[in-house]
This record gives structure tokens, sequence and C-alpha cells, in this order.
């Protein structure tokens, strides 16, 4: 009696756990997307840069297969199920190159680290130090960038700057990720009206230039 009394517990168990496992929502991936298309002035020629760009580091609460969204100032929310198609890292390069590859130009644009040798003009490193969903309905994108000079390592222009897209409908993930990659492309358009303004390095001084310095 008890054997079969066991059984049917045994049983009942079983389909208590298969129904929970077909009751379990399947997890969706997602990427940022990029800008696709020109903007009116935007671009500079063809080949005028070469940029290499990295590293690019996040905190590690970010740093996780979870999309993280922040509930409070101290709390974090992550979705098991909402969840990035790679890494936030490599998404986030990649979209970047494909962004400022478009407003510059320019396709002679590296990713570090990189087998690829060949001569650059900048390359820019970023700390990202925030990049989410807020408990107030906006995607943030937060970040302390620098401009270098790519043969001497030396600092050519810092920033700090952060970015703010309204999230509709709020709590929503893909309208997250919809924003983020709205954040993402102002932070590309300020990075490319940056690098505009600054002469590569080794130019030489145009002819006014030399005669003011002229004794």
């Amino acid at each position: 009696m008890r054997s079969v009394t066991g059984r049917i517990l045994a049983a009942g168990l079983l389909a208590l756990l298969f129904a929970g496992c077909a009751s379990t929502p399947p997890s969706s991936f997602h990427t940022l997307a990029p800008l696709s298309q020109p903007e009116a002035g935007a671009v500079v020629g063809k080949g005028d840069f070469s940029l290499g760009l990295g590293p690019v580091t996040f905190p590690v609460f970010l740093d996780r297969p979870q999309i993280v969204s922040r509930a409070s100032a101290n709390r974090l929310a992550m979705d098991e199920y909402q969840r990035w198609g790679g890494t936030l890292q490599d998404d986030f390069l990649r979209v970047w190159s494909e962004n400022l590859a478009l407003l510059l130009g320019t396709s002679r644009i590296l990713i570090f680290p990189s087998e690829i040798r060949y001569p650059l003009d900048f390359r820019i490193a970023a700390d990202i130090l925030a990049f989410e969903g807020t408990a107030d309905g906006h995607a943030l994108l937060k970040v302390r960038w620098f401009v270098l000079d790519a043969e001497l390592d030396r600092v050519l222009s810092a920033h700090e700057t952060a970015y703010r897209r309204p999230l509709s409908p709020p709590g929503d993930a893909e309208a997250q990720l919809a924003a983020l990659s709205l954040a993402l492309a102002d932070f590309s358009r300020e990075v490319a009206a940056v690098l505009r303004t600054l002469p590569k390095p080794g130019s030489e001084p145009n002819q006014s230039t030399a005669n003011a310095q002229s004794p």
C-alpha cells in the first residue's frame, strides 16, 4: 500500500515539475541598433580619419548577460529572461564604431584589441559609468571619455557627459534598448563633433599660422 502511495506522490511531483517547466517564459535576446543613415552636414569625407576605439570599461554590475535597469538609487533590477544577444561590451563597441563610421565617412576604424596594424590618427578610450534604465523612466548613458594621440598615447581632449532618453513605454525591455541606442547615438555625435575640431597629430601648421609664429 505504501509503495502505491509513494508512486502516486512521485507521479504528482513529476507532474507539478513538468507543469512548472512548461510555464517558464522563454528568454528574449537583444542588441543595440546603430544609426541607419548619414545626417546632414555630418560627413567629413571618406578616409579623412583613422580611429582606434578602446579600451571601453563597464561597471561589473552592468557586465553580465541580463539587461540591467535601476529600481532606485541603490537597487538594481535584472530580468533573467531579457538578455544581451552577445556581451554588452562587444555590442556597445560594434554600434559605436558603426555610428562613427557613418558620421565621419570613414571605414578605417579599429576596435581594440585588434591584430590589424595601420597608422591611426586618434584613439578614443572610454569609462562607462552608467548604461541602464532609470527609475524615472529614462535610458541613461554616462561616460568619461578621452581622445588620445594614437602614436604617443597623449591625451588631446577629455570629457565627461551624460545622455538621457525617455522610455516609451516605461518598463519595457525593447523600449529600453531603443532608448539606450539613441543615447549611444547622441554620444557618437558628440565624439564626431570633437574630432572635427582637432588637428591630426603630426600635421603641419597652415601657412598663416607659420607666418604668425615667425619672428
